[in-house]
């Protein structure tokens, strides 16, 4: 019986069956993306990182949690989208630029003390509004990358940490987007900000580490493994895609492209400094 014994001790047996199932995993991967019928941009886009190579010594409890309270917000926005009432909800916790803008000058410059009830209100959305989403597309995104990497930057900064660098994140990103546009009218919600900064820590603590993939292509699902590098292309490019499934939001919808794609840089460059520096 053939054994693939050898595998491991760097031996070359020409009848593995484990060598002949990788050759033609790669031969396939490689007639397919050479196929003109494939788009290689799309077939790239459509990887599902699923897990790393880093051995995490604690469970992630907290990135756990993230997930789970996501995905329950998500679920009451589901809920408030089949009343009719998601728009006035939205509109009311998410991050409105111009709304907080026009609180901080009425309060600064007009003497306006009601006016800081206002400030202190929207500034709360900065938080809350990190946990909310806009479409199926966007909740699925940002909690799959939380799920491949926020487990094991929490590992390196430990559960209390973690969480405030999350949340601290999500709000930074969210005033970065107000400083981007402070007359914008939509309201700007999600993880993203707070994800890129996971991602931006990942890639500086662990620039060698290899992202387990799945490369969908059509009925063949093809295992990868990708530098971590790479993802931080695949998840700006993601974001062209944010649109699909999106919730019906009135009146003008959520999250304006330009503004948002600012700040997740913000996100990324906070992620990034704060690991390298961290003692």
């Amino acid at each position: 019986m053939l054994t693939c014994s050898a595998l491991k001790s760097g031996t070359h047996q020409k009848g593995c069956p484990i060598q002949l199932l990788e050759r033609l995993r790669q031969r396939l991967l490689y007639d397919t993306l050479r196929d003109r019928s494939v788009q290689v941009p799309n077939a790239l886009f459509n990887m599902i990182p699923i897990s790393d190579n880093i051995r995490c010594r604690s469970k992630p409890i907290i990135n756990y949690w993230l997930i789970a309270i996501n995905l329950a917000v998500f679920f009451w926005e589901l809920q408030l989208e089949f009343g009719g009432g998601l728009g006035y909800f939205v509109n009311t916790w998410g991050v409105i630029p111009a709304q907080i803008s026009a609180a901080i000058t009425d309060a600064l410059f007009f003497n306006n003390s009601a006016a800081w009830i206002i400030v202190i209100w929207r500034i709360f959305t900065l938080f809350f509004g990190i946990f909310l989403h806009g479409s199926f597309s966007q909740i699925l995104g940002n909690l799959l990358f939380l799920w491949v990497f926020g487990k094991t930057v929490e590992n390196i900064l430990g559960h209390g940490r973690y969480l405030a660098f999350y949340l601290a994140a999500g709000v930074i990103t969210g005033l970065a987007q107000i400083l981007v546009e402070p007359s914008l009218t939509i309201p700007l919600i999600g993880a993203n900000g707070a994800i890129a900064a996971i991602l931006g820590a990942y890639v500086i603590k662990f620039p060698k580490a290899k992202i387990y993939t799945i490369l969908p292509l059509i009925i063949l699902y093809i295992p990868m493994q990708i530098p971590a590098f790479f993802y931080i292309f695949w998840w700006f490019g993601q974001q062209l895609f944010y649109g699909i499934g999106s919730l019906n939001i009135p009146p003008l919808g959520v999250n304006q492209s330009g503004v948002v794609f600012w700040g997740q840089v913000v996100g990324l460059l906070i992620g990034a400094g704060f690991i390298r520096f961290k003692r």
